[in-house]
């Protein structure tokens, strides 16, 4: 394999990480987004956040495309067997959620589920950002992680449930659009 070659791979390479990663960072903030918004007890603002859930969705998507197109100005340094540390990550993320609704259901707090859930997913992105040398995952963990505080913080206050998971999903939300946009644009 010569340079050039091994040099286009490593470009394509990039170009389609950040693409698809900035595209499922944008579904997931849909996904909550619209979590979020079911927890808003009026039918016409809840109906807006999710109109505007989707149309900003649909802006991540045509960044992610459009974005990624250009140049790139730094290439991705993967570790050793990522996709295997990826898939790993991914699996006890997925344990991890499901621990969650099952520990808040059965001890009576279900109230719990959105906070649990945020933390776990903020948290799994600390080892992403190192597996897909992402450092803005870093940053997405970390607010991802402060959403989930201030959940639980509106929840110890003694918030109704539909509040918590209107301040968290509505939180997380914009986190992960945010980071969707910022992988698509600034790589």
């Amino acid at each position: 394999m010569t340079t050039e070659t091994a040099d286009a791979e490593c470009l394509a390479l990039t170009r389609s990480l950040r693409r698809r990663g900035a595209i499922v960072l944008a579904v997931f903030a849909l996904v909550w987004a619209l979590a979020g918004g079911s927890g808003i007890a009026s039918e016409p603002v809840s109906g807006i956040v999710s109109v505007l859930a989707v149309i900003v969705t649909a802006g991540a998507v045509v960044a992610a495309r459009r974005g990624t197109a250009g140049p790139v100005t730094r290439t991705v340094r993967l570790p050793e067997k990522w996709n295997r540390g990826v898939g790993l990550v991914n699996a006890a993320e997925l344990v991890a959620i499901f621990g969650v609704i099952a520990a808040s259901n059965a001890s009576g707090h279900p109230e719990f589920v959105p906070v649990g859930i945020c933390l776990v997913v903020g948290l799994h992105f600390f080892p992403l950002a190192r597996l897909f040398d992402q450092g803005q995952y870093t940053w997405t963990a970390v607010f991802l992680t402060a959403v989930a505080l201030v959940g639980l913080a509106v929840l110890a206050a003694g918030a109704p449930a539909e509040t918590v998971r209107a301040v968290v999903g509505l939180g997380a939300a914009a986190v992960l659009w945010a980071s969707s946009f910022h992988v698509a644009l600034r790589g």
